[in-house]
């Protein structure tokens, strides 16, 4: 089922451009060896068997291309899949992106992650008001 009215006009592209600051924000956790340092990026990265920085590659990798299926799958279509994806990646990256200030902060120092962290946080929260624009909204917003 298309749910064209369901998502604002500007909520693809924002989709599209939270997967492009999650591959950013993974480039630069495994620039600063995140697997090294948080005790769950080693688990996952420990799950594949590989050295460290290969596993945590493969689960980055992973999960962007996995947030690309979304878009040029259910999400491009409108479907309500697509919908419910959409709003999942919405809480995953506001998750993602709070953790990563929150520790920064409690540490009182720059922590692999941080830096990106803001730009996951502002892109989720564009994309989730965007998903909340109904069809009449949508267009006078713009």
């Amino acid at each position: 089922m298309r749910l064209e009215g369901a998502m604002g006009r500007l909520s693809r592209p924002a989709f599209v451009a939270l997967i492009i600051v999650q591959a950013a924000h993974s480039v630069e956790e495994y620039a600063t060896r995140l697997f090294d340092r948080l005790a769950p990026a080693r688990f996952v990265s420990e799950l594949f068997g590989f050295d460290r920085r290969i596993g945590f590659v493969i689960f980055n990798v992973s999960l962007v291309v996995f947030g690309f299926w979304c878009y040029f799958g259910p999400v491009s279509r409108g479907s309500r899949t697509g919908l419910a994806l959409a709003w999942f990646w919405v809480v995953l990256e506001v998750l993602n992106g709070v953790a990563h200030v929150v520790w920064a902060a409690s540490a009182a120092e720059y922590r692999p992650g941080l830096v990106t962290a803001p730009f996951l946080v502002v892109a989720a929260v564009f994309l989730a008001w965007n998903l909340r624009q109904t069809p009449g909204t949508a267009g006078a917003a713009a």
